[in-house]
C-alpha cells in the first residue's frame, strides 16, 4: 500500500511539474510577442517609413538619367557700322595721311608740288604754301595735318570702329568736329586772304569733310556705343 502511494504521489507531481513548465513557456512567448508589439509600434512604423521612403528616392534618383551640362552662352558680338563703312574711312584716312605726308616733306625740301601750276591764278599751290597762312601758332599746317591723319588712320581701323567703349566713339567724332573746323578756316584763307586754291590741299579738305560725314552718319544711326546682338 505504501509503495502504491508512492507511485500514485510521483505520477501527480509529473504533470504539476509540466504545467508549471508550461506556464514559463507561456510567459516567455508573451513576453516576447509583447516585445514584437513594441516594435511594431508609432516609432517602428515610423523608421520603417523612412527607410522606405529613403529607398524610393535612391531608386528614383538611379533610374534618371544624367543630364549634360548646356554649353555656355556664345560672346554677344558688338553691332555697330557696316563692313564697308569702318573700310571706307579707313582707306580715306590712309589717302589723307599720304597727302599730309606728301605735304609736309615739299614744306621742308622747299621743292615744287607735282602737278600743281605755279601761275598766278586761282590755282597756286606754291602761293598757298609758303603764305603766312601756312604756318598757325608756328607750326607749319602739313604738319597739322600730318599728325591729325596719323591719329584718324589709327582710330579709323576697322578694329577700332568695332569697340564698344563710349570713349573712343565720341573721341572719332569730337575730333572730326575740330578738324572739319579748321578745314573751314583754311579754306577762308585761300579763298579771301591768298586768292588761290592748292590742290593737295582741297584734296585733304575733300577728304575730312567725307569722314566727317560718315562719322556723323554712323553717331546718328548706331549711336556712341554699339548695341550687343547674340551670335547666331
Amino acid at each position: 500500500m505504501a509503495k502504491a502511494a508512492q507511485r500514485s504521489g510521483t505520477q501527480r507531481s509529473g504533470p504539476q511539474r509540466t504545467g508549471t513548465q508550461r506556464t514559463g513557456t507561456q510567459r516567455t512567448a508573451a513576453q516576447g510577442n509583447g516585445t514584437q508589439r513594441k516594435g511594431t509600434g508609432p516609432k517602428g512604423a515610423q523608421r520603417n517609413g523612412a527607410q522606405r521612403n529613403e529607398s524610393q528616392r535612391n531608386g528614383s534618383q538611379q533610374a534618371k538619367p544624367r543630364r549634360a551640362a548646356a554649353p555656355p552662352p556664345p560672346a554677344p558680338e558688338p553691332a555697330g557700322p557696316p563692313a564697308w563703312l569702318r573700310w571706307s574711312t579707313f582707306a580715306l584716312a590712309i589717302l589723307g595721311l599720304a597727302a599730309s605726308a606728301y605735304l609736309t616733306y615739299t614744306h621742308y625740301t622747299d621743292s615744287a608740288l607735282a602737278g600743281c601750276t605755279e601761275t598766278s591764278g586761282a590755282i597756286n599751290c606754291g602761293k598757298v604754301t609758303t603764305s603766312p597762312q601756312s604756318v598757325v601758332f608756328g607750326i607749319p599746317v602739313a604738319v597739322l595735318g600730318l599728325a591729325f591723319y596719323v591719329f584718324l588712320v589709327a582710330i579709323m581701323n576697322p578694329y577700332a570702329w568695332r569697340s564698344r567703349r563710349r570713349e573712343i566713339a565720341l573721341t572719332r567724332l569730337l575730333s572730326l568736329v575740330v578738324g572739319i573746323g579748321f578745314v573751314l578756316y583754311l579754306l577762308y584763307a585761300e579763298l579771301f586772304q591768298i586768292g588761290s586754291i592748292c590742290l593737295y590741299c582741297t584734296s585733304v579738305h575733300v577728304i575730312t569733310f567725307l569722314l566727317f560725314v560718315l562719322t556723323g552718319l554712323a553717331v546718328a544711326i548706331w549711336g556712341l556705343t554699339p548695341a550687343a546682338r547674340a551670335q547666331r
